[in-house]
């Protein structure tokens, strides 16, 4: 009977040793929501507002110029010559093509740089993560998850973190 007790005790002991080492401090962090209520995601679209607001005016402007044509052109086409609305149609659909191949550019331009501004966030966001993990010892953070228990939830930390940050305050 002893022969078979300290084998099985010295298992046991073992798996309770590996069992206490194996045991991981995990955290969660809602990408989301840190996003949305940072400063520098604030400041970062502010800032494209600011880069951007002409070249949208112009375009809502330019806009505005189609339609008025565009009104113009159906409420006197029957009493224009043929060659005045022929003019005016041409001018219209070049009009048009212009603001087609504007509004396009714009919002490529825009997106290039709504992805350099969210980059530059996400680095940074990355960055107090993996410093928050280091200073209370996480051995792993996630950033996706179906379900979370809010007792492992630090995203408040990251959000506070990146707003006491001094490129928050510049």
């Amino acid at each position: 009977m002893k022969r078979f007790i300290a084998p099985l005790l010295a298992g046991f002991l073992t798996l309770t040793a590996f069992a206490a080492e194996a045991e991981m401090k995990i955290g969660f962090v809602n990408g989301q929501r840190v996003i949305n209520e940072s400063p520098q995601a604030a400041k970062a679209k502010k800032k494209l507002e600011k880069e951007f607001e002409k070249r949208d005016q112009d375009l809502q402007k330019m806009a505005k110029q189609l339609q008025s044509l565009q009104e113009s052109l159906e409420k006197n086409a029957p009493t224009m010559a043929e060659s005045e609305r022929h003019n005016k149609e041409r001018e219209f659909g070049d009009l048009n093509r212009d603001f087609q191949r504007k509004q396009r550019e714009f919002r490529e331009d825009l997106n290039l740089r709504q992805n350099e501004e969210m980059a530059t966030i996400y680095d940074r966001v990355n960055k107090v993560i993996k410093q928050i993990a280091e200073a209370e010892k996480f051995d792993l953070i996630l950033q996706e998850a179906v379900y979370v228990s809010p007792r492992i939830d630090v995203t408040e930390k990251v959000i506070k973190a990146l707003a006491e940050s001094k490129e928050a305050s510049k």
